[in-house]
């Protein structure tokens, strides 16, 4: 059974759905549609986790696409994954 976002403790709400809104919506909805793919908020941490490992290796391209064509700049992308990934940190 898939969890939403809904599901998730304020803590891992703010964390990483919050902060991601902060800096765009469209980083907000790679999260949103993750929890789907998750059976429980440990595996969305978890899961959040290895995709923003794969986010920091994408290339410009990538990130054009995953924007919609209103891509930020690879710098300022990386800061808010890094931001996202140090409170993933605190949370465990």
């Amino acid at each position: 059974m898939a969890i939403d976002t809904g599901d998730l403790s304020d803590k891992t709400y703010k964390a990483i759905m919050i902060e991601a809104e902060r800096f765009d919506h469209n980083l907000t909805l790679q999260f949103g549609l993750l929890s789907y793919q998750c059976k429980d908020e440990a595996d969305f941490i978890k899961k959040a986790n290895l995709l923003i490992k794969q986010m920091l290796k994408y290339n410009m391209a990538d990130i054009d696409d995953m924007f919609f064509g209103e891509p930020p700049t690879k710098k300022d992308f990386h800061n808010a994954l890094n931001k996202i990934l140090a409170n993933i940190s605190k949370l465990k």
